[in-house]
């Protein structure tokens, strides 16, 4: 999976896509400290381990760089960036039966616009797996050479016979 580039530069500063969420009953903010574990735990039950902690330390900068998406007080989703890397974006995720409506777009959406507020002129979309969505959607465009990125090699579970 390569990563990809957004120049946030020519992102519209347009927030419209949270009242059109609103009407849906769904918003899309960042978490306050007390839901942190929350989370967390939701991530790793729908997405696994890795996006867990990803998560936990995007939740853990200041200002937190994590966004979630609430639909009657239960979490449908999450992106964040700043987690692995600076200037990444991701992971990013939508329960199973909110998907395909719009919330994973916001969620991106707030990311990015969050991160060109704060001066970035680039984001990375770090291992995209859905590339058409991030051109479609960002215009993002694939960086050559990038697989298998800033992901590999990483550290796996320790083994009995290090010594």
């Amino acid at each position: 999976m390569p990563d990809m580039l957004v120049k946030l530069y020519n992102l519209d500063d347009d927030w419209r896509f949270l009242a059109e969420l609103k009407k849906r009953g769904i918003s899309v903010r960042k978490p306050i400290g007390p839901e942190k574990h929350l989370i967390v735990q939701w991530v790793s039950d729908k997405f696994g381990p890795a996006w867990a902690s990803e998560t936990d330390a995007a939740l853990a900068n200041v200002p937190r760089t994590c966004f979630v998406a609430i639909k009657k007080a239960a979490i449908i989703g999450f992106a964040c960036y700043d987690a692995t890397a600076l200037g990444f974006f991701g992971p990013v995720g939508v329960d199973r039966l909110h998907r395909r409506k719009g919330t994973g777009k916001a969620l991106l959406l707030a990311c990015l616009l969050d991160m060109k507020l704060k001066g970035y002129g680039y984001a990375v979309v770090g291992a995209a797996k859905d590339t058409d969505f991030f051109k479609k959607t960002v215009g993002a465009v694939e960086i050559p050479g990038s697989t298998p990125g800033l992901y590999h090699p990483r550290v796996k579970e320790a083994q009995s016979d290090i010594g």
